[in-house]
This record gives C-alpha cells, structure tokens and sequence, in this order.
C-alpha cells in the first residue's frame, strides 16, 4: 500500500487551488518529474548546458506561468522545477523572471513586440548582469560597470561575473552607471556584439548544467533603442531583484522536497539488518524533519504569495523568506544525504548533486547574512550596512 504523504504534500497543496489551476500543477509536476529528473543529473556531470532539453520546456508552453496565471500557481511551477532539477530551474527563472520580466515591465512598447515572443517561446535565451566581481551584496553603491552616451549610441565598459546564461544567452540586461548623472541604466546587449567577451566559470561544485560567466565589456556600443526607458535608478532593479528573491524562496522548497523523495525512496528499499531501513527510529526521525522543514517553508511561501497579489509585499519580507526557507533548506538536504550513508556521496543517488545544489540557492540572490540584515533593519530601524 502506498502510503497516504509518500508525494511530501502534508499540507494538501491542491485545496489551495482551484480545478484548472490543480489540472495545469499536476501536468506540470508530471513532466517535470518524468522528462526533466531522469536526464538532468547527466548534463550536471558533464557541466554541460542542456540544449536538447530547451524544444520540451518550449512545447509545455512553462512560460505561460507567472503574475498573469496567479502568483501561488505560479510559484507552485517554480517549486517543481527545482524539484526536478536546480540547473534547470535557474536557467529558466533567470531567462523568465529576471530577463523577460524586465522587458514586459520596464521595456517600451517596441521593444516588448520585438523581444518577447521569442523570449516566451524559447526561441531566444536572456541574462541578467548585475553582480561584478568585485561588488555583490554592495552592488546598489558601488557599481563600477559604466555607460556613456557618444554619437547615436551608449558606449559600455567593466565587468560582470555569475551571470546565468551568460555564455549561452542571447541576450543580456547588463546595469551600467551613467557617466553624465550618476544614475544606473539597464541596457539590451546582443552576443557576439563586438567588444563583448563571456568566459564560462568552470569548476563549480553547483548548478553545473547553468553556464554562469565572467564578462567583459570593451567598448561595447549599445543603441539607444536597446536601453529600457523604465530601468533608470537602482530602485528598477531592486523590485525585480525582490520578485527574484521570492522565486529562489520557491527553489529552496522545491529542493528540500527532491531531497525528501530521494531520502525516502532510499529508506524504502535500502535493507539492513533484515529490514528496510526505514523502520529504524534514526531514518525515520530525519525524514520527519526534513519534511516539517519543507512544510514550514512551503507555508511561508504561500503567505507571500497571497501577499504578492495583494500587492502589498515589501522586500523585507521577502528577505525574510530567501534566509529562513534557504537555512531550512540546508539542513534538510544534508539530512537527506546522510540517510543514504556512502551512496550519499555520489551523484549516482542524485542526492549528491541535490546537496550541492543548495549551497547554490544558499548563496545567490542576496547571502543568507544580508538578507537578514535587511530584515534586522525592518524591525529596528537601524541600518547595520
């Protein structure tokens, strides 16, 4: 008999929606779960940028998903791509939520009809460069990549680094300081526009299947039809930078429950001293909190979802929910992985690559340390940065 939680969903997700809205979440779940999580861990072995994988994604029509279907619906999406892969899930939350977010919302009427059709197909693939290598957590004060209007066009100069589909992308919104009044602009910058380099960041220990890159920028001139009138001042960025921070809230629940099924998977057919493993009091307890800890994350997440269409979320809040959902995170992932013993080690269990992935989640789109500064702010009044 199989047992009544053995999907994690303690919290009876499909009460919260209504029956279109379970129907689109479970065919979404479906795929993800048998097209995606069979094929992803051999592209992160191989640090290679799954291409092959993009048409499937495109025939779902997954971008259809976000404010306009329902912010729960459209984190519940986020949670189960995570779930079935981190690589993935990045790739398209950069592409979907930072990138062709930033052009519906911040682009003029020509540039939304020239770029994003093919943004929501697939056809073309879009970065955010914001991060530099020498400014992350300080990046709104002292951003160093710069623009300069000569002639009919912008002239770019400096550098960014971790930058998502950086050396596959076709595009890139790259955040620039205006030499002539100081203030940061956003800015469409093609591949293979000259003066533009992007080297792969190898060795990484997460995200192996997402091309993140070091780039340079040379004399890259941009036309004035490729920078978005509504990204002037930092204070553009930082709503986007707010919508992104509850996407990775939603990643984190997403991996804590591809955590749960491995762990549980495992403890099922895994047999010591006669008997599954899973009727050992020490199996059963981690597999208890790990999934307590989803379910406390994925209720907070719910929260902000109803706060999101409200409109009346404040990045505070959102801090609050990358830290405490990532911190969660953390622990369950290494929970699970000790379940699996020795095989927890080896990406051939998946748990491995699950496990490093999180350090991933853990660390991007604000550190756990700043986004809590940014709460202790909210409920002092004092800035610690």
């Amino acid at each position: 008999m199989t047992p009544p939680y053995a999907d994690a969903d303690f919290l009876s997700i499909g009460s919260l929606l209504s029956p279109e809205e379970l129907a689109e979440y479970e065919s979404v779940r479906s795929f993800f779960q048998s097209e995606i999580r069979p094929a992803a861990t051999a592209y992160w072995n191989r640090a290679e940028f799954p291409y092959e994988l993009l048409p499937k994604l495109a025939n779902q029509n997954i971008t259809r998903f976000g404010p306009n279907t329902g912010h729960l619906l459209n984190g519940l999406v986020h949670m189960e791509i995570a779930r079935a892969d981190t690589s993935i899930s990045t790739l398209f939350g950069v592409h979907h939520e930072l990138f062709t977010r930033s052009i519906q919302d911040l682009g003029s009427e020509e540039q939304i009809a020239r770029f994003v059709p093919d943004l929501l197909a697939l056809r073309k693939i879009g970065g955010f460069a914001l991060t530099e290598p020498d400014h992350g957590s300080d990046i709104s004060r002292a951003l160093e990549t710069s623009a300069r209007w000569e002639g009919d066009g912008w002239i770019l100069n400096g550098e960014k680094r971790w930058i998502g589909n950086g050396t596959n992308g076709d595009y890139l919104l790259v955040w620039a300081r205006d030499v002539a009044d100081g203030q940061i602009k956003g800015f469409v910058v093609e591949r293979g526009t000259p003066g533009f380099t992007a080297t792969a960041i190898e060795n990484k220990i997460a995200l192996r299947a997402v091309q993140n890159a070091h780039i340079r920028f040379q004399n890259v001139r941009v036309p004035e039809s490729n920078r978005l009138p509504g990204a002037t001042g930092f204070k553009a960025a930082n709503q986007l930078l707010l919508n992104s921070r509850v996407w990775v809230g939603w990643q984190s629940v997403g991996q804590q429950l591809a955590a749960f099924d491995v762990a549980r998977k495992y403890a099922m057919t895994r047999n010591q001293f006669g008997r599954p493993i899973a009727s050992f009091q020490l199996v059963q307890e981690p597999l208890s909190r790990i999934l307590g800890n989803a379910s406390m994350s994925l209720a907070l997440m719910i929260q902000l979802a109803r706060m999101q269409t409200t409109g009346g979320l404040h990045m505070e809040q959102a801090a609050m929910a990358k830290a405490s959902c990532t911190a969660r995170m953390r622990e369950s992932v290494a929970l699970a992985r000790n379940i699996l013993g020795g095989n927890g080690i080896t990406t051939e269990y998946e748990i491995a690559k699950i496990f490093a992935d999180a350090e991933a989640i853990y660390a991007y789109e604000g550190s756990y340390e700043v986004n809590s500064l940014i709460v202790g702010r909210a409920v002092t009044g004092i800035s610690a940065f």
